[in-house]
């Protein structure tokens, strides 16, 4: 009896094993779903923005697009910011992120990322009539930043240089307060910098101190290495084949690294 008794025990556990292993696989539910739930900023231009007919536009809106329609999937957004992309794909909310992710090691503890897609300059920028030449010149200037950003995180730590950070929920009140006058510099990456001036020529600015590079990859959910696989093989046919740097420069005005491309 009692060796009955374990070999059900061991059987059950088994089935919930397994029961378990089968919920927690992501690229089975996307594929059963038809569906792909993607994580997307959509007030970060260029890479994600509403154009004139309201409808998502932006590299990383066309990245998610390609995907989608590569994979036969529907295709749809989840509205986010910089802080909510990691807390989307924790709780379900969406099943990837793609939407400026760069690749650093905090993040990787709590998420997976993909191989790279594209890539971001990370700078403080200012009004170009600043004479900022260095980190010394920003020390008493007030510097405009998106909360939860890489930029946020690397600038609090730099104690030692004594910054002056402005906290915005998102890009998009970020750059309408460098747009109002509330900060005359901003970190955040060199292609939001130049869409500053483009929004308000008066108050043009420029890239001042380079804070550093990243790549940008996308954001999966711990414990799903059948979806990270996929993703990986995805992103590099897209970029041997060229549409990943099409769409990259199609936005930003530049090609992707030479590292990148294929």
């Amino acid at each position: 009896m009692k060796r009955f008794l374990a070999i059900a025990v061991l059987g059950t556990t088994a089935l919930v094993g397994a029961g378990q292993a089968a919920r927690a696989d992501m690229l089975d539910d996307i594929t059963k779903a038809g569906k792909i739930r993607i994580a997307t900023d959509l007030a970060i231009p260029p890479s994600g923005m509403i154009d004139g007919a309201m409808k998502p536009t932006g590299s990383d809106v066309e990245t998610a697009e390609l995907l989608a329609k590569d994979w036969g999937l529907q295709l749809e957004f989840v509205q986010t910011t910089g802080a909510t992309r990691i807390p989307n794909v924790q709780t379900n909310k969406a099943d990837i992120i793609i939407s400026t992710l760069s690749v650093t090691p905090d993040r990787a503890k709590v998420i997976d990322f993909s191989k790279p897609y594209a890539a971001l300059q990370s700078v403080v920028g200012c009004l170009k009539s600043l004479d900022v030449k260095g980190w010394d010149d920003l020390k008493g200037k007030t510097i405009a930043v998106s909360r939860g950003t890489t930029q946020d995180t690397t600038l609090t730590n730099m104690k030692e240089r004594d910054l002056k950070l402005a906290r915005f929920e998102d890009d998009a009140t970020m750059v309408t307060a460098a747009i109002s006058g509330q900060a005359d510099c901003v970190a955040t990456s060199a292609t939001i910098v130049s869409q500053i001036g483009v929004k308000a020529p008066v108050r043009a600015f420029e890239p001042k101190v380079s804070i550093t590079n990243f790549d940008l990859a996308i954001g999966v959910k711990k414990g799903e290495p059948k979806l990270l696989e996929k993703l990986d093989a995805w992103v590099e046919q897209n970029l041997k084949n060229g549409k990943l740097n099409a769409i990259y420069k199609k936005f930003h005005g530049t090609e992707l690294p030479a590292n990148m491309r294929g």
